[in-house]
């Protein structure tokens, strides 16, 4: 535990120390944010009007700010691994390697630290809620720390796996970036993903980020003020097989996303660097 407590310490350290990087990490969630949130509102609320009775009583941008704090976790734990290579190029790895510390206590130091930074950057985008004109309750927003911090847990394990893999930042890079996008458009981050062909169905439930937004919606939209045919409409509805998918079904899949996951990462991470 202490190895991984030291390793968990240092990457949050750089962290805060590293203001670039906090920066640009902020750039890609906020520039979607005023696309898909002050851009596109208008005109998704008017075509919800339009269709729906009732549908202006539906704010588009309280709909699409769960899922940019979702692709601010994304970006951050998937990222955040790249100091994995960086470490194994800069020597600091095989200082590890030799330590008592286990390469599985490693992986999940990396992980954790990971995690934790990407919380922390989704947290700070709660601070843009009063300037957006929405409005969500401090008990929903506590009560999303914990699925946001599994949602962490689960990309930064996909991270970590991709790290272990490859020798060069810049072949991770290219990896990631491949990854990224069709998970956050295939996730319902920024629009509804029913009635999505059969094939693009299959990789929309697979996705581990789709289950972790439908959660962060569900808690901190209130759903049932909405009509059902705004939920509908607005994919609020995630089923699978037919049925909806309950809170608890989305949580237990992350859980097990991220430990068949962080299995196969400390696995070939010791294996890539024995």
């Amino acid at each position: 535990m202490e190895g991984i407590f030291a390793i968990w310490q240092r990457d949050v350290t750089k962290f805060f120390r590293d203001r670039a990087r906090l920066f640009g990490s902020f750039t890609m969630p906020i520039l979607f944010l005023l696309i898909f949130g002050g851009g596109l509102s208008g005109t998704m609320e008017g075509l919800i009007s339009g269709s729906i009775e009732g549908g202006g009583e539906f704010q588009y941008i309280q709909f699409v700010f769960p899922g940019i704090v979702a692709m601010t976790l994304l970006m951050t734990s998937v990222f955040s691994s790249l100091s994995i290579i960086e470490d194994r190029d800069f020597g600091y790895m095989k200082e590890i390697l030799v330590s008592p510390v286990s390469r599985v206590n490693i992986a999940v130091g990396k992980m954790l630290g990971a995690s934790t930074v990407a919380c922390l950057q989704g947290m700070m985008m709660f601070l843009l809620i009063p300037f957006l004109g929405i409005r969500y309750s401090v008990l929903s927003l506590l009560q999303v720390l914990p699925f946001m911090f599994l949602l962490a847990c689960a990309l930064s394990s996909v991270g970590l796996l991709i790290a272990s893999f490859l020798k060069s930042t810049q072949g991770f890079q290219l990896i990631v970036q491949i990854l990224v996008m069709p998970m956050v458009f295939l996730s319902g981050a920024l629009f509804p993903v029913n009635n999505m062909p059969g094939w693009m169905d299959i990789i929309v439930k697979i996705n581990p980020v789709t289950y972790g937004v439908d959660v962060m919606k569900k808690v901190m939209i209130d759903i049932d003020s909405l009509s059902p045919m705004i939920r509908e409409a607005m994919g609020l509805n995630l089923t699978l097989f037919g049925r909806s998918i309950t809170v608890a079904e989305e949580v237990l899949f992350m859980l097990v996303f991220t430990t068949v996951l962080v299995l196969l990462a400390t696995l070939s991470f010791r294996r890539s660097n024995a």
